[in-house]
């Protein structure tokens, strides 16, 4: 683990009074040089960036879930006024300790409590994801795509539908089997089920997990992969398609003004592609135009509201109706996700 912590040149937008906003960020995996927690911390350099000595920042990476993610809410509420935690398994935590520190404002990436001083804030990365599917479906040949996720809770489950659904859309015929590492990081788990996945015909890889494993694996074994949280090309010259990307930058930037302009209210942000903060990296040259254009067509359609990921009619795994013609889900739907649409082929047992 460890502690940086750096003067923070907050937002030139505007001016704040008085003493910097003491900020914290806590990272549930190492910041490295890509995924989750790397996303998370370009949005805290993006403060950085934009900013005018009003803030400062500090961040701890690597921070488990549970007990020890305690421990460090209640070390950093006594020296900070504001702290993000950036996993869901934060949450029961933040909770308890938002509640013993009542002056400090508490936000919680992906959760879905709230409180007096806890606010909660997400992407709907589900609508890139699902543009993403769009380009592993028309780059298959054998109708068979992998996918090596963490845990299955609402946010993965959602983002795992969505990216079958844009699948779908182009290949009806397309089926996405799912492997679960039981972690967020855990680069080697992440390559035994992504060797697994190819041995039983997937030629293309989709993963939530936040290491580039997949990619990498991918690039080994001749197949194609998207990656996600951040740009994983890198990884992959020849297999990363594309990733799924989050852009922090804005929601932090906006959330902070409104805390050093006393307008913040307590509440639950959830922004997507319209916004920017939910898109795709570059997407790989071998992908034909038709497919870029039909990948910029369902984006704009996404972001005009022309075009709902989870309007019906929509079947689960098991064959049965779960949205009905001329229906769609509702948000608060969407955030109890715990089902597999059909196509996807995976345990939902341990759920």
């Amino acid at each position: 683990m460890r502690l940086l912590l750096t003067v923070c040149l907050t937002l030139a937008c505007f001016v704040a009074q008085g003493a910097p906003l003491k900020v914290a960020f806590v990272y549930v995996s190492p910041v490295g040089d890509v995924g989750w927690s790397y996303s998370h911390d370009l949005g805290r350099q993006y403060l950085e960036e934009h900013s005018n000595g009003d803030v400062v920042t500090q961040f701890v990476e690597s921070v488990p879930e549970g007990r020890k993610a305690r421990e460090t809410f209640v070390k950093l509420a006594q020296e900070n006024d504001v702290i993000f935690a950036t996993s869901w398994g934060y949450m029961v935590s933040m909770e308890r300790v938002a509640e013993q520190y009542p002056n400090v404002k508490f936000e919680h990436a992906t959760g879905i409590r709230r409180g007096d001083n806890l606010s909660t804030y997400a992407t709907r990365i589900y609508e890139a994801r699902y543009l993403s599917g769009i380009v592993a479906a028309s780059m298959s040949k054998t109708n068979r795509i992998g996918y090596v996720a963490a845990f299955p809770i609402p946010e993965v489950i959602r983002g795992l539908n969505a990216f079958t659904l844009g699948a779908q859309s182009v290949n009806p015929n397309v089926s996405v089997a799912v492997e679960w590492t039981k972690a967020w990081y855990d680069p080697a788990k992440a390559k035994k089920l992504s060797n697994k996945l190819i041995d039983k015909g997937a030629d293309v890889l989709a993963q939530h997990t936040d290491s580039p494993a997949p990619v990498e694996v991918a690039q080994k074994r001749g197949v194609y992969a998207i990656g996600y949280h951040s740009d994983m090309s890198a990884y992959g010259t020849d297999s990363h398609l594309t990733s799924v990307i989050h852009d922090w930058g804005k929601i932090y930037q906006t959330r902070i003004k409104s805390f050093i302009n006393k307008s913040s209210q307590v509440e639950d942000a959830w922004t997507g592609l319209k916004d920017g903060s939910s898109k795709l990296s570059n997407i790989n040259s071998v992908v034909p135009r038709h497919v870029i254009e039909a990948v910029n067509l369902a984006k704009q359609k996404i972001s005009d509201g022309e075009l709902n990921i989870f309007a019906g009619p929509i079947r689960n795994h098991k064959g049965r109706t779960r949205v009905k013609l001329d229906k769609s889900l509702a948000d608060s739907d969407l955030k109890r996700m715990n089902w597999y649409v059909a196509g996807v082929e995976g345990d939902l047992k341990f759920y």
